[in-house]
């Protein structure tokens, strides 16, 4: 038992020198579902809350609300970092200085926000995923329109801005990958599918790259910016795959995730994969992430268990944070 306790120690302390060794430009955002008695190592006071949480040094994470059980994502406005949109069961919420003063700011027909997406080219044009189409929003989040004009079934689980252009947009429904260069007012299908599509990733070495995955399609890679997909023949398909992503250090190591999937990582571009799962106590992966701070670090949410980090992408596990959690998305704001 004591040689246990030590080599547990000897792990946290390796965790927290990795990433006080790095320079840390980014802090990491937490949409996590909470329950049980909350944190590892005795972290944890009080009531067990759900919601938003926010750590500047990957060790300790405060919760910055509001408490709510189905937060599913956050994002940045890149003009401004301090600007949030976080997508909520009940609507769209912003806030323009890191949560310290925040509202909901879509009505009542626009809820449960999926995935929020900000133009680069544009900040104040912002785009979100909805059950019921995509909300499109052109002064910061102030007021929504819904624009899916050529979508035939509307339910939005992913939605990305092309980075090198303007208006130029990919979103991920209940039955194939659309596209809108003029800003959604209009869209096109560039890609069936027969379950819904679950994440859209451009990649951070190559623009024109894009990767998504399905719940029964398996996953798909563009090489053209989204304008046309393939199937990637080495991901099978009989998972429902909730995040594919790209490592910005390299741009050869790609990492997915999924229920039964497990974590699963590329070194070679996708052509073959490795099961990184071995640590976890789970198979049912709801989200990944790859530290864009610190090298070989990446994260895993297995459905109701902590938070999970690794500092060798995957080859060892330890938990982080939460006792018993669904993390619903994991993301790096920068700090400037």
């Amino acid at each position: 038992m004591i040689a246990g306790r030590r080599l547990f120690f000897v792990a946290i302390t390796l965790l927290a020198s990795a990433a006080s060794g790095a320079e840390l430009k980014h802090d990491l955002y937490v949409c996590a579902n909470v329950s049980g008695q909350g944190g590892v190592m005795g972290r944890s006071t009080g009531p067990v809350r759900s919601g938003l949480f926010r750590s500047a040094d990957r060790e300790r994470f405060e919760h910055i609300g509001p408490h709510h059980i189905r937060t599913f994502t956050v994002t940045f406005d890149p003009a401004d970092p301090a600007r949030l949109y976080v997508g909520l069961l009940d609507g769209i919420l912003r806030t323009s200085d890191r949560m310290k003063t925040l509202r909901i700011v879509t009505g009542w027909d626009m809820q449960e926000g999926k995935s929020i997406s900000v133009d680069p080219s544009r900040p104040e044009h912002v785009y979100a995923g909805i059950p019921d189409g995509i909300a499109v929003s052109h002064d910061r989040g102030q007021t929504w329109t819904r624009m899916n004009a050529g979508i035939r079934r509307a339910y939005t689980e992913s939605i990305l801005v092309d980075r090198t252009q303007a208006g130029r947009v990919l979103a991920g429904t209940e039955l194939g990958i659309y596209l809108t260069e003029d800003g959604a007012r209009t869209w096109r299908l560039v890609q069936a599918t027969d379950k819904v599509t679950y994440a859209i990733r451009q990649s951070p070495h190559d623009p024109k790259v894009f990767l998504a995955t399905t719940s029964a399609n398996g996953a798909f890679r563009s090489t053209d910016r989204g304008a046309t997909w393939r199937r990637i023949p080495s991901v099978p398909s009989e998972r429902t795959l909730h995040n594919i992503e790209f490592d910005p250090h390299n741009p050869r190591r790609l990492v997915y995730c999924g229920w039964g999937a497990g974590v699963q990582i590329s070194e070679d571009d996708g052509a073959t994969w490795q099961d990184r799962t071995t640590g976890l106590p789970r198979r049912e992966v709801w989200r990944v992430a790859v530290d864009p701070d610190v090298p070989e670090r990446i994260y895993a949410g297995p459905y109701q268990e902590p938070l999970f980090a690794s500092d060798d992408f995957g080859r060892t596990w330890r938990p982080l944070e939460f006792g018993k959690a669904t993390v619903f998305d994991l993301v790096f704001v920068p700090r400037k």
